[in-house]
């Protein structure tokens, strides 16, 4: 990673806005296409099982039902419409809580900040057709996994909104047209609404952490419509001594490689669905729970101890470890090891409903999670890619076998399939506080992988809201 400073003859942010502009549906890759096209279908999804099964939701929909106005977009699960801003807001809030969504196979998520924020500009001007919605949203999850893979991240910043943003502001005004200039303002004034710092996700006890991609997503509205209205940024976004680069991640990033290939090579095609609804890096441990208690024909009587090895992000997951055995939310459930581990133990999978509150207080749920115990080991720090968890169960009449949980469902070496994104899809809508009819379901998954050849892509989610 090559350190840059000071300012560049031309800041990157005029070739993000240009790409973004120029980025058209003949012109895309296949795997971009439907990169695009199931993470639309899967975070909409997410979103609709989030109204129904979040707790943490509520004072979002209150807080948008209070403050009223124009009914200009959807939000989804309570067949309700609001301004596109606060759409974006409550359906960005509701595509993170669960934990569901879609992430880089670096780990973090943009398509929780990109699909409400292209959603809510595409209903609120209307007409938008389904190539249009599809470029947009390509051009969102290649930004974002350029600065993802070109940004050396410390884990200070909240990268899922801190870049987030600006993944999504591109796709927004990519999709109402705005031409390079306007999307370089857009994307500036993005920045003022560039934000969040890791503690919400790694503390106990808030409801932070789920709730965080209904700021981003906001924020890529309110950025695309001022920037649609004439308001005007800095040309050194990105760059300039005091940009985004320099200030949030000290210069520590590689210019060469976030532009590589800009335009021609789309990175979203790389993206990663969860099979499993828990934050990614406890993948391969739940992985390899499962795959020893099933080889091994053992139940959760059968074991002593569960010894969960853990790099430094794992070790985040398990501490206080008191509090991560026996998580008091949804939302630290989802990033607590301890008690992931055990519903794997106890279940042979991880659903959306273990997170409720009486599934979390069940006692052979938490009588297992006392058994897990975490042991350091260095060579599963968190780098860049995310690596394998390993675990290693012991008997209780003295036997052990150890799992790395290599080849996850939802890895790069067992991606998940249009089918299984669609079953997905069908589970998660039903659980939604409102739930669509199974006839609106079933035309939401046949919609979405034919979505190019919808006139109006907004059909979709006001298919999926109104019924």
């Amino acid at each position: 990673m090559t350190e840059q400073g000071g300012t560049s003859p031309r800041d990157i942010l005029h070739d993000l806005a240009e790409f973004a502009s120029r980025t058209e549906y003949r012109r895309l890759p296949e795997s971009a296409v439907e990169g695009a096209k199931k993470s639309i279908l899967d975070t909409l999804g997410v979103i609709l099982a989030a109204s129904g099964l979040e707790p943490a939701i509520s004072p979002v929909i209150e807080l948008v039902r209070e403050t009223g106005g124009r009914a200009e977009a959807s939000v989804l699960g309570f067949r309700e419409r609001a301004p596109a801003i606060m759409a974006a807001f409550a359906n960005g809030a509701m595509a993170h809580c669960l934990d569901f969504d879609d992430q880089t196979p670096w780990g973090q998520h943009a398509a929780s900040s990109i699909i409400p924020a292209v959603f809510a500009v595409a209903e609120r001007r209307g007409g938008v057709s389904g190539e249009d919605l599809i470029a947009g949203v390509a051009v969102g999850q290649d930004i974002f996994a350029r600065f993802r893979r070109g940004i050396d991240w410390r884990k200070d910043w909240n990268f899922s909104t801190a870049m987030g943003v600006f993944a999504a502001t591109a796709a927004a005004s990519r999709v109402i047209g705005l031409p390079p200039e306007r999307i370089a303002a857009a994307l500036s004034i993005a920045s003022t609404q560039s934000a969040g710092v890791m503690e919400t996700v790694f503390g106990t006890g808030s409801d932070l952490h789920g709730l965080y991609a209904g700021f981003s997503a906001k924020g890529a509205v309110l950025a695309t419509l001022l920037a649609h209205k004439g308001t005007t940024g800095v040309s050194t976004l990105f760059e300039g001594e005091h940009g985004v680069l320099n200030t949030y991640f000290g210069g520590r990033y590689d210019r060469e490689s976030i532009l590589k290939d800009l335009g021609e090579v789309y990175l979203g095609g790389t993206t990663l669905y969860k099979f499993w609804p828990s934050v990614g890096t406890s993948h391969g441990h739940i992985h390899a729970t499962i795959q020893v208690l099933k080889e091994q024909a053992l139940s959760v009587d059968d074991i002593r101890e569960i010894r969960v090895y853990v790099g430094d992000h794992h070790n985040l997951m398990c501490r206080p470890l008191d509090l991560r055995r026996a998580p008091v939310t949804a939302v630290d459930a989802k990033f607590s090891l301890p008690f992931l581990v055990a519903v794997a133990a106890v279940r042979g999978t991880v659903v959306v409903s273990d997170f409720a509150d009486r599934a979390r207080r069940d006692p052979e749920v938490l009588a297992a999670a006392q058994k897990v115990l975490p042991i350091t080991d260095s060579s599963l720090d968190w780098k860049f890619d995310m690596l394998p968890g390993r675990v290693e169960i012991v008997t209780q009449d003295g036997r052990s076998f150890t799992k790395t949980g290599d080849g996850l469902p939802g890895s790069p070496e067992a991606p998940m399939t249009w089918s299984q994104v669609a079953e997905k899809f069908g589970s998660c809508a039903a659980a939604a506080a409102v739930p669509p009819a199974a006839e609106q379901i079933r035309e939401a998954q046949e919609m979405a992988r034919a979505l190019e050849s919808q006139v109006d892509a907004t059909t979709l989610v006001r298919g999926l809201a109104l019924s």
